[in-house]
């Protein structure tokens, strides 16, 4: 039950947190064309670093972490499994739901579908890049804000390419190249950020 709630806790917060920049935008439909994809990626990615934070906590406290780095094989296959079903719960949700949050700011149906892709593209690359922060810092008892500062500079392409593929569409230009680049960044974070969460898990693991 636990677990579960805390599930919902980035889910809850780009709900909550797009209402509330809703009212302080406003009702300027100009204010909030030019600022509704940007601040809606922004929120997701904050969303993110909060729903990944501890991803590896219990898991190292419990000693399956340990089990897993020793037994699982292949290692790649059994953390991008992971990190999959972390998305599922997280970034998936966001992703599906973000139509809805969106009419909290006023966007149009014309960009509630690209926005909808352009997190469904972005946030799995989110996902596997955060699970990296969040496994070099597994093994000191902190997170939070160190996950956060660790890979908030990792997370600046998929931003600027979804945030920008959003906003074009809102604008009514053609998002293609954008779209084209967050699926490249996903094709590349998925082919490589499980070698880089193995390797940070087991440097955690020898101190």
């Amino acid at each position: 039950m636990r677990h579960g709630a805390e599930a919902m806790n980035p889910i809850a917060f780009f709900a909550l947190a797009a209402f509330l920049l809703g009212l302080g935008l406003g009702r300027s439909t100009s204010r909030l064309d030019e600022a509704a994809g940007g601040a809606l990626w922004v929120l997701a990615l904050f969303a993110n670093v909060l729903a990944v934070e501890g991803l590896f906590g219990r898991d190292r406290e419990d000693g399956s972490l340990e089990q897993l780095l020793l037994h699982a094989k292949p290692l790649f296959a059994a953390l991008l499994g992971k990190v999959t079903a972390h998305w599922m719960v997280s970034g998936l949700p966001i992703a599906v739901l973000s139509p809805l949050v969106a009419l909290l700011v006023d966007v149009p149906p014309s960009g509630m579908f690209v926005l909808a892709l352009t997190l469904l593209l972005g946030t799995p690359t989110l996902a596997l890049v955060g699970a990296i922060g969040a496994a070099l810092v597994a093994g000191t008892g902190r997170g939070g804000l160190l996950v956060a500062l660790l890979v908030m500079p990792l997370y600046v392409p998929t931003l600027l390419f979804g945030s920008g593929a959003a906003m074009t569409a809102l604008g009514g230009g053609d998002p293609s190249a954008e779209l084209l680049w967050l699926a490249a960044l996903m094709a590349l974070s998925i082919t490589l950020a499980p070698f880089g969460i193995g390797a940070a898990l087991r440097v955690g693991q020898e101190y």
